[in-house]
C-alpha cells in the first residue's frame, strides 16, 4: 500500500516493478477481484475512451448550443496535411476536444479523473499508442500508471474542481498522463514521478470558471491544453529532465492553492470567463431557453 509518490517509486525500485505492476497489486488487495477481473474493468474503460473519441470526431453538438464541432475542424485539417506540429501531437488535441464535446453532448465518457476533464488521458494515450504501435494491452496497464498517480493526489489534495479549482481537474489529468506516457515509452518510475510534477507544476493556478455553470466553456479547450501539456512533460522527463520540487510537494502545492483559491474561481461561475460579457449573455441565453 503507498499513501504518495515517494512511497511509490521506492516500492518499485525496490520490487524491480513498473508503476502499473503496483497499482494493479493494490487494486486485488483492495477489492478482493481477481487480476483477470480488473484488467478486464480497464479494458472496458479503454473502449469507451476509444468510442467517445470516434463519436466526438463525427461531429457533436452540446444541448446548449454553445459547444460542438471543433474535433472534427481539427481531424479535417489534420487530413490537409499542413500541420505546424506533427500528427501525434495534434492528434492528441483533436482527441481531448472530442471526448469533451461528447461529454458537454450528454454522450458516455470515462471520468479520468473527473467529467470535466476526461479528455487529456485518453487523448494522450490514444495517440501515444498510434505513434508507438504497442497494443491495446499496453495501454490498458498503463492506464494504471495513470490511475496510480491520481490515486496519491486524489488522496492528499483533491481531484474536484469546486474543491480546488480547474488545477485539481485538468491540472491532476494532465499530470496523470505525463506519468502514464512516460511509463509506457520506457521511462523509469523515478521519471514518470518527474513528468507528473512537471505537467502538475505548469497547472497550478488553474482557475474553474464555467460560463453558464457548463462543462464546456472553458473545459473543453483546456482538455487539449492539458494533453498538450502532458506531452511536454513526457518529453522533458525522458530526455532526463527533472522537476526541482518533488512530486509530492506539488501536489501540496496544489493542495495550499486550491485552499486559498477564491469561491468565485472553483466552479461557480461567478467569476474569471464565466462573469465576461460575453460569459454573461451565454447564462442569459442559456437560462431563457
Amino acid at each position: 500500500m503507498f499513501k504518495n509518490v515517494e512511497e511509490l517509486v521506492r516500492q518499485a525500485e525496490e520490487q524491480n516493478k513498473r508503476i502499473y505492476e503496483i497499482m494493479i497489486e493494490q487494486e486485488i488487495e483492495q477489492t478482493q477481484r481477481s487480476k483477470e477481473e480488473i484488467l478486464g474493468t480497464m479494458a472496458e474503460n479503454l473502449k469507451v475512451m476509444k468510442e467517445a473519441v470516434k463519436k466526438g470526431m463525427e461531429g457533436v453538438k452540446s444541448h446548449s448550443g454553445m459547444t460542438g464541432g471543433d474535433a472534427k475542424r481539427i481531424f479535417d485539417y489534420m487530413e490537409k496535411g499542413r500541420m505546424l506540429t506533427d500528427r501525434t501531437f495534434l492528434s492528441a488535441i483533436c482527441y481531448a476536444i472530442a471526448t469533451n464535446e461528447v461529454n458537454a453532448a450528454m454522450g458516455v465518457i470515462c471520468a479520468t479523473p473527473t467529467a470535466g476533464s476526461s479528455g487529456v488521458l485518453p487523448a494522450v494515450m490514444l495517440a501515444a499508442q498510434e505513434k508507438l504501435g504497442v497494443s491495446d494491452e499496453v495501454v490498458v496497464c498503463h492506464l494504471f500508471t495513470a490511475a496510480a498517480f491520481g490515486f496519491v493526489v486524489a488522496n492528499n489534495a483533491s481531484i474536484s474542481g469546486a474543491a480546488g479549482g480547474c488545477q485539481a481537474e485538468v491540472g491532476t489529468a494532465s499530470g496523470m498522463a505525463a506519468a502514464a506516457l512516460t511509463e509506457m515509452a520506457g521511462g523509469t518510475p523515478k521519471q514518470a514521478a518527474h513528468a507528473m510534477a512537471i505537467a502538475l507544476k505548469n497547472m497550478l493556478g488553474l482557475s474553474c470558471d464555467p460560463v453558464a455553470g457548463l462543462v464546456e466553456v472553458p473545459c473543453i479547450k483546456r482538455n487539449a491544453a492539458g494533453a498538450s501539456n502532458a506531452m511536454a512533460a513526457a518529453e522533458m522527463a525522458l530526455a532526463g529532465v527533472e522537476s526541482r520540487i518533488p512530486c509530492d510537494e506539488v501536489i501540496g502545492a496544489m493542495y495550499q492553492i486550491g485552499l486559498s483559491m477564491p469561491m468565485a474561481l472553483k466552479e461557480t461561475a461567478l467569476g474569471g470567463l464565466a462573469s465576461t460579457d460575453t460569459g454573461l449573455w451565454w447564462k442569459k441565453k442559456i437560462q431563457e431557453m
